[in-house]
């Protein structure tokens, strides 16, 4: 089985990658499923009905416009669906302020898949250094595992964590030892599995030059170890080159760690697949 279930798409302010052009490059890849996970950020970033919209780099900063992302799904469904399987998700930026939008929009439409990743706290970006200004690389590292316990312990409509230790892209002070983080991710991960959720592995470790896998494997044997058994593999693409990037590969690495399944879901089911 392959499939990528971590895909962005025009619909997403960093992403200027058509939808029609995913479906079709999937396809000729050979893809056997697909989900499209584009991005909504409450806090930094505003809905299309919420007023006048800011600009960066002449992109919007605004989340997906529902209406118009749920129509084109439903197009590339019919005009695609008896060659590849289009799954309908979003990733949500939560923060724990955040919680009561992302329980409004997650009851407003129908989906097969939601990703929950943190990427911003109190917001203030990662990218830009914002929140990592004017903290120790413990105080920044710690207050990333703290908003994710929060958030995992209060929102529960979501599939996976994504990128679950994303902060380590943009930590510019090198990698913080797991070992100082392990007691929290343990509290995180046995909440996500009592729950019946899983964790992502995202592919895009390769692309921005990672030493490690994310999460790296020290969480995915931890995760292991505590029984975790859910996990999705997505490469987080937003260009063309980045579909479908290092899915198989990263299978591999997974049977290395000890897992035996890989995970796609269906109505926020998950349908597990042999690796």
């Amino acid at each position: 089985m392959f499939a990528d279930y971590h895909v962005h798409t025009e619909f997403s302010d960093d992403s200027a990658y058509p939808m029609v052009d995913v479906i079709r490059d999937a396809v000729e890849m050979g893809m056997e499923e697909i989900c499209i996970t584009d991005h909504v950020d409450y806090g930094v970033k505003k809905d299309w009905d919420q007023g006048e919209i800011s600009y960066r780099n002449g992109e919007p900063l605004a989340n997906v416009n529902y209406p118009g992302y749920m129509e084109k799904i439903r197009q590339m469904k019919e005009t695609w669906g008896d060659k590849i399987r289009i799954r309908t998700g979003m990733e949500f930026g939560v923060q724990r302020h955040t919680i009561p939008e992302f329980e409004k929009l997650f009851h407003r439409y129908s989906f097969d898949f939601i990703i929950l990743s943190i990427h911003q706290v109190e917001d203030k970006e990662f990218w830009t250094q914002d929140f990592q200004r004017g903290k120790t690389q413990e105080e920044y590292n710690l207050r990333y595992y703290e908003e994710l316990l929060t958030v995992v312990e209060k929102y529960k409509n979501y599939s996976v964590l994504g990128h679950m230790d994303l902060i380590v892209r943009y930590d510019e002070a090198g990698i913080y030892p797991f070992e100082k983080i392990k007691l929290m991710a343990e509290k995180i991960l046995k909440i996500v599995i009592a729950e019946g959720k899983g964790i992502e592995i995202n592919t895009s470790s390769h692309r921005y030059g990672l030493q490690d896998t994310m999460p790296s494997a020290d969480i995915l044997k931890l995760y292991r170890d505590l029984g975790g058994k859910i996990l999705t593999i997505g490469s987080d693409s937003h260009r063309p080159e980045q579909l479908g990037a290092y899915i198989e590969e990263t299978k591999e690495l997974l049977k290395d760690i000890g897992f035996q399944y890989f995970c796609t879901y269906e109505d926020m089911k998950p349908v597990f697949h042999r690796l």
